[in-house]
């Protein structure tokens, strides 16, 4: 198995690629901006049974973004697995985000998850397999002030991976909407709450692996993960 992982240098993305490691012993296309942290998930990786390759890039670079593609098709082909995970946050309440800084947003959560989709999809599906995870979060669902930015992409993102579905499930593509609720990573680091008040990364990386698993008559087309005691 081959599988892609943008955002892979920590947090949820880093636990993704751990659990296919795990499971899979898979071949994995590591993906973020920071070569060294990358090499730190590659290591944990191999240590899982993985063979990784690091992939430095950045998801709103359109060339590095094709110059990935490239060398992960040149390395495994096209990949059975591919999650955009890669993402960013940024709290501003709309009297302090500025133009600029809400286009940041949708351009990391967003544009970039496009980027990286429509660089694999062409392949995968010409070879009629594969799926395709788009990591959304509870702000793709509801309205978190403070956060237009982040809400107004991952609205979007939910609306790209449901159109992706539409126009390749008659072509043996699986598509997979993962909806997180708060969840023990790096964004949630200063926060005055207890650990554990926040969700595993590694639980959300179980239900990804497990719908990867699912027989190819089945897509879990949403997964809407919460921590147990609800939304912080």
């Amino acid at each position: 198995m081959t599988v892609v992982v943008t955002g892979a240098s920590q947090g949820i993305g880093r636990a993704i690629a751990e659990a296919f490691a795990a499971r899979d012993n898979a071949h994995l296309a590591l993906v973020a901006r920071t070569d060294a942290k990358l090499e730190a998930v590659a290591a944990a990786c191999r240590e899982r049974g993985g063979t990784p390759l690091v992939v430095p890039t950045d998801v709103t670079d359109d060339a590095a973004v094709a110059a990935m593609a490239d060398t992960v098709h040149d390395a495994w082909g096209p990949p059975d697995v591919l999650v955009n995970n890669a993402g960013a946050f940024t709290y501003a309440p709309l009297g302090e985000l500025t133009l600029e800084g809400f286009r940041d947003q949708i351009d990391v959560n967003l544009t970039g998850a496009f980027a990286v989709t429509t660089a694999f999809l062409p392949a995968m599906r010409e070879r009629g397999t594969g799926h395709l995870f788009f990591m959304g979060s509870v702000a793709s669902l509801m309205a978190y002030p403070g956060n237009a930015g982040y809400c107004a992409a991952k609205h979007g993102l939910r609306g790209l991976a449901r159109v992706v579905r539409a126009e390749t499930k008659d072509e043996g593509l699986r598509v997979t909407t993962v909806l997180p609720g708060a969840t023990d990573t790096p964004t949630w680091a200063g926060a005055d709450l207890p650990s554990e008040r926040l969700m595993a990364p590694e639980d959300v990386a179980q239900a990804v692996v497990d719908a990867a698993h699912l027989s190819d008559r089945t897509v879990l087309e949403e997964l809407l993960l919460r921590p147990q005691e609800g939304d912080v």
